[in-house]
């Protein structure tokens, strides 16, 4: 008894601190000792087994033909780039890259520090709660409990066709257990969550298009018990938006030098489906004017994104280079320049009927749980500015803070804008998109929380979305919630 009410204890401790300065309210740098704190359930078996979906740009992609590592690398290949063929059939496209591993942690240059990506994560899993790590094509006698299986998959592509990928080896994996009645639980980061979510929701159905409403059928929920998510845009992230219009790093943010270092550039972002996918939902977008006034753009009309020069598709420079490339070779039925308005109208379409199925409300009870582990001390941004430069007449999107001139001339300081285009989060994904707080509609009857979703517990605390899964206090919460439920 005195057990089981400790462990009530940690599931209800919803607000937490992760580590701070040592003035803070929380103990200053104190954190669990996880490996003391579990010491018991590591040696317990029966424990159900678990799903790790890691998050975008956290599985490495390898050459299958060469056997390079083409990411993470620290300098880009020179036979074989990160972005997918821009053809008029985007969900089609493929080139050489395959899924091998998640990343533990990865050094772009030599004498720098390491990256941690998913180490401290994996270490909590085989270390702290011992659990042992499966092969999906030869599970261990005892793979159906006490182990952890890594999705691996290539994070440029489809979410539904991830989702898909995902059903498919659930059912292979519980075929080679002989455990057609095995649920496991999930524990997702980031863009991990939307998959997971919509393999429980819609098993391996593909999305209904614009005149079919959607309904949920909760037809992968047979193999799954809950979702733990950490870090999940379930109402899309802003950040993904400034993704596409100018690349990302791990270690430089925004990237206008494409060739320096490996890094998601602006035609990266724009090749595969994923990053379109992160992007707000259509009831969520934020854009300012100016005068930082609210202002109603339309995100996924393909009309929006030429006006306002959105993306490579609409740079003159790409576009040209793009028609000189293509000159002697026909993509499907189309060619030259009409292929990038063919392929980014596709992805647009894709992404909002992905967000529309997410986003439906379930009139049946859900039967998988979901767990929300949230940061929410970091400026995140949450809305671009859109205005008109007086000089150049050309449309001029922020996505970055800075000191801005209103339309009438005058001066708002950099902290205004800052107020106005952010809001906390974890430094990519505001909390209310986690919560699902931006998309409006009925809150369900399933969570305590302000929230569509079916949400049945949120952890609070400090932490940047790429280390939010790492935070020994976070995982404290987590492995609680996974090592005392033992199958019965």
């Amino acid at each position: 008894m005195k057990r089981q009410n400790t462990i009530q204890s940690l599931l209800v401790t919803l607000v937490i601190c992760l580590p701070m300065p040592a003035t803070s309210g929380c103990g200053g740098h104190r954190v669990p000792d996880l490996a003391r704190v579990f010491s018991d359930a590591r040696k317990e078996t029966g424990k159900r087994p678990i799903i790790l979906i890691p998050g975008v740009l956290n599985t490495a992609l390898v050459n299958a033909k060469t056997g390079e590592t083409v990411w993470p690398s620290a300098f880009r290949s020179d036979y074989d780039d990160l972005n997918l063929p821009i053809t008029d059939d985007p969900l089609k496209a493929s080139d050489n890259l395959i899924a091998t591993k998640a990343i533990e942690t990865v050094r772009f240059l030599p004498l720098t520090p390491r990256v941690n990506i998913l180490r401290d994560l994996l270490v909590a899993l085989r270390s702290h709660v011992g659990y042992k790590e499966g092969d999906w094509e030869n599970p261990p006698p005892d793979g159906d409990r006490d182990t952890f299986y890594t999705f691996t998959y290539d994070w440029r592509r489809d979410n539904v066709q991830l989702a898909q990928q995902l059903i498919e080896q659930t059912v292979a994996l519980k075929k080679k257990l002989s455990r057609p009645d095995l649920r496991f639980n999930i524990v997702a980061v980031s863009m991990g969550g939307l998959i997971a979510r919509y393999a429980a929701m819609y098993g391996n159905a593909d999305l209904t298009p614009e005149n079919v409403p959607p309904q949920v059928t909760w037809a992968g929920a047979v193999h799954f018990e809950k979702i733990l998510m950490f870090a999940v845009p379930n109402g899309g992230s802003m950040e993904a938006f400034a993704t596409i219009l100018n690349g990302y790093s791990y270690t430089e943010g925004p990237s206008k030098h494409r060739h320096l270092l490996n890094k998601l550039s602006r035609e990266d972002a724009f090749s595969g489906p994923a990053i379109f996918q992160l992007m707000p939902h259509r009831q969520s977008v934020r854009f300012l004017d100016q005068d930082l006034r609210p202002l109603q753009v339309d995100l996924y009309d393909p009309a929006n994104w030429k006006l306002y020069g959105w993306s490579v598709a609409n740079d003159p420079e790409f576009r040209s280079r793009f028609a000189v490339e293509e000159a002697n070779d026909r993509v499907g039925n189309h060619s030259g320049v009409s292929v990038l308005d063919i392929h980014l109208a596709i992805l647009l379409e894709r992404s909002r009927l992905f967000h529309r199925a997410l986003d439906v409300v379930s009139e049946a009870p859900a039967p998988v749980e979901l767990l929300a582990f949230i940061g929410d001390c970091d400026d995140t941004l949450d809305a671009a500015i859109l205005y008109r430069d007086k000089k150049t007449h050309r449309w001029v999107t922020m996505t970055a803070p800075e000191e801005l001139r209103s339309s009438s001339g005058r001066k708002i300081p950099r902290k205004d804008v800052i107020n106005a285009m952010y809001v906390p989060g974890d430094g990519r994904v505001t909390r209310s998109s986690v919560l699902a707080e931006n998309l409006g509609g009925a809150a369900s009857s399933q969570s305590p929380y302000r929230t569509i979703l079916p949400i049945v517990h949120a952890f609070f605390g400090c932490g940047g979305h790429g280390d939010l899964h790492n935070s020994k206090i976070m995982q404290n919460n987590a492995l609680s919630l996974l090592v005392y439920q033992v199958m019965k």
